[in-house]
């Protein structure tokens, strides 16, 4: 199943700070995470968002929405990724 993939204008922010080297694997990871949630995806409990993607150091937070859509909240290094 393919996903719709929504960035936050937050998570667009968040993409803008990411060094490039790691901002490709991320893109790499958001792509892979489209076609069929491929990735080290893990569902979060007790946190808002209910998702994250790890890509090396970075967190990709998001929640599927719909049968067919995720909508990226925030692009995190993981010391700041589940700080309020």
């Amino acid at each position: 199943m393919t996903y719709a993939i929504e960035l936050k204008p937050r998570a667009i922010k968040d993409f803008r700070r990411v060094p490039p080297e790691q901002a490709a694997r991320v893109a790499d990871a958001l792509e892979a995470l489209a076609d069929g949630m491929k990735g080290d995806v893990k569902r979060l409990t007790n946190f808002t968002p209910e998702y994250r993607l790890r890509v090396g150091d970075y967190r990709v937070l998001f929640e599927i929405e719909g049968r067919n859509r995720i909508v990226v909240y925030r692009v995190r290094h993981r010391r700041d990724a589940y700080r309020n």
